[in-house]
C-alpha cells in the first residue's frame, strides 16, 4: 500500500443546459471566461473554473458525463455546493439579488448556530447552493437537538 493521500481539488457538476447555468454562477459572482467554456457545434459542454483558493469548479454537460461515463444517470442528491461570502451583509444581498431574478430560495438568510450567515438558493439542476458568511462566535448558539 503507498503513503499516497488525496486532496479535494474539483467540484465537478453535471448541469441539464450550460447556458443556463452559466448564467447562474456568473450572477452569483463567479467569475468565468467566455474563452474558456468548451464548445461543440456551438453548445457548451465543459468548463472548468479556476478559484482564487486552488479549488477547481468544472460544468459539465449531460452529454459529456455520458461521453466519459455511459452508465451516468441524473439525480439530485442531499449535498450543497458552498460559497463563502466576504461578509454577513453580502450573504442577504446576494440572496436577494439571485431571488429577485427569478432563481429559486431554499433558505433564506438567517444566523446559523455555528456563527455565520447562511442562506441557500437553488441553481437551475436543483442542486442546492450555499452562501456563507465568515464565522463569527457572538451570532452562534447552542446547535439543534437531534
Amino acid at each position: 500500500m503507498t503513503d499516497a493521500r488525496v486532496t479535494l481539488n474539483t467540484l465537478s457538476i453535471v448541469v441539464s443546459d450550460m447556458a443556463a447555468s452559466l448564467a447562474f454562477y456568473r450572477r452569483l459572482g463567479v467569475e468565468i471566461p467566455e474563452d474558456s467554456v468548451w464548445l461543440k457545434d456551438g453548445v457548451g459542454h465543459h468548463v472548468t473554473v479556476k478559484q482564487p483558493n486552488g479549488f477547481n469548479l468544472d460544468l459539465d454537460s449531460a452529454a459529456m458525463a455520458r461521453a466519459y461515463d455511459p452508465a451516468w444517470k441524473p439525480g439530485i442528491g442531499g449535498n450543497a455546493i458552498i460559497f463563502h461570502s466576504p461578509t454577513r451583509e453580502a450573504v442577504d444581498d446576494i440572496y436577494s439579488d439571485m431571488t429577485a431574478a427569478g432563481y429559486k430560495s431554499h433558505l433564506a438568510p438567517f444566523d446559523a448556530f455555528w456563527g455565520a450567515r447562511y442562506a441557500v438558493i437553488d441553481d437551475p439542476d436543483g442542486n442546492h447552493v450555499g452562501i456563507m458568511s465568515p464565522m463569527d462566535e457572538k451570532y452562534g448558539s447552542a446547535p439543534p437537538e437531534f
